[in-house]
């Protein structure tokens, strides 16, 4: 944790709207919005409700008070000290073959229904109560969510360059992955300005983040209904609850069309069916293809057209490819899109899983290895299982999936390289 953390305070801050109406609305005519600055901004001063009172349960667990009391205690002995001067941040990460520059800033909460902020994988009830639960405890964002949009080289992405070739950064720091990690302020409002009215009128896809993007609009509806709880006719006239700072939420941005992101595969493990076994029921509906060892089998793989899988573990390596037209069609939901249905995760979760093989997709039958091929083969082998190993979706693929409002299936995408913890936080009580 550095000992200066740039201000995580977009009550003073202009919102930097890296989408369309990201902020909830424009104050002026073809002027970016604004957040209030923080002397105006007696809601977030008073802002104070403890755990019972945002969900109606019973106190939060120990852990998530001794979180909001060590940030109290960092914040009052120095450790971390806002800055002085509002602004949003330009933020590398660099290393071996990586370069990703962006820019962390506060966005305004939109339904995904907007289509302004994209989410492109499905929630769960359990993540969202246990992040809802940290939030409003510590009354913070501890990291910013990841965020992509379609920046076309434009002002913010010039900027943003100009900025990390030319400025001192405020933070420089290595990482044990090998990763060095800068982050600058740009507090000039004309800069500022001038980023707002580039990213006004874009969208966003949630990269990474679904859960804490979902668990800000749910703190946001749950203060607003403890402020207004009155009904709308019975609101002062304008009908709109004045800004606070849970109409925000941190987060990173960056402009694919200057730094594509790298999004690598989410491999399978299905315990107790081995390679052989799989591959004898796949006959039927795909082509099989033997190989003698991973690497030939990889290899056969990165060539092979989608869909196709390869199944690796004690017993053997088989390559799946060319599925029966007829039956895959059968298996395929047809109230999704043909971009959703030619998903390779998605032909595993509806045709392959439950057709071929006759299992589930869940967590009992199927276990879940983040883009690490050889840890995906050895938990294979411990298990007596079979190794699903898959290519990565391609980006345009995601995109169109969630500007048509779909979401993949789950375990679809892992995007990187993810924003650091600890280098910009954000806190209500600041704003």
């Amino acid at each position: 944790m550095p000992a200066r953390t740039p201000a995580p305070t977009p009550a003073r801050t202009p919102a930097p709207a890296p989408a369309p109406g990201l902020a909830p609305a424009d104050p002026e005519p073809g002027r970016a919005p604004t957040a209030p600055s923080a002397p105006e901004s007696s809601t977030s001063a008073q802002f104070r409700p403890d755990s019972a009172s945002l969900t109606g349960e019973a106190p939060l667990h120990t852990r998530y008070t001794e979180a909001r009391d060590t940030l109290r205690a960092w914040l009052a002995s120095g450790v971390l000290v806002p800055d002085d001067v509002p602004g949003l941040y330009v933020y590398e990460q660099r290393g071996p073959g990586i370069l990703q520059r962006g820019l962390i800033g506060d966005v305004g909460l939109t339904d995904p229904a907007q289509h302004i902020v994209l989410p492109h994988e499905n929630v769960l009830p359990g993540p969202i109560a246990d992040r809802l639960a940290l939030m409003s405890t510590t009354q913070a964002n501890l990291e910013p969510i990841f965020l992509l949009y379609e920046g076309g080289n434009g002002t913010t992405t010039r900027l943003v360059d100009e900025v990390a070739s030319n400025r001192r950064p405020l933070v420089s720091a290595r990482t044990e992955d090998g990763l060095t990690h800068r982050l600058w302020a740009i507090t000039d409002d004309a800069e500022i300005t001038a980023i707002n009215a580039d990213l006004h009128d874009r969208q966003a896809l949630i990269a990474d983040g679904h859960h804490r993007y979902a668990t800000y609009r749910v703190l946001q509806r749950q203060v607003r209904a403890a402020h207004h709880p009155q009904a709308p006719s019975q609101q002062p006239p304008g009908g709109e609850p004045s800004v606070g700072p849970w109409d925000f939420g941190l987060a990173l941005l960056v402009d694919t069309s200057a730094y594509p992101p790298d999004l690598k595969a989410i491999h399978r493990v299905i315990p107790g069916l081995p390679p052989t076994e799989a591959a004898a029921k796949a006959k039927g509906s795909w082509q099989v293809h033997d190989h003698n060892d991973l690497a030939q089998g990889l290899a056969a793989l990165e060539r092979a057209a989608e869909p196709s899988f390869l199944l690796v573990g004690e017993s053997g390596v088989h390559l799946l490819t060319d599925p029966d037209p007829v039956q895959l069609a059968r298996a395929m939901p047809p109230d999704h899109s043909e971009r959703w249905n030619s998903l390779n995760t998605s032909i595993l979760a509806q045709f392959v899983l439950p057709f071929v093989w006759g299992l589930r997709d869940d967590e009992e039958h199927v276990r879940i290895v983040h883009h690490d091929t050889d840890a995906a083969v050895q938990l294979a082998i411990r298990m007596g299982g079979t190794a699903v190993i898959l290519k990565p979706l391609a980006i345009d693929d995601v995109l169109a999936v969630a500007a048509g409002g779909e979401r993949v299936p789950r375990k679809s995408t892992s995007f990187g390289p993810k924003p650091r913890t600890g280098l910009v936080l954000r806190t209500f009580a600041i704003d």
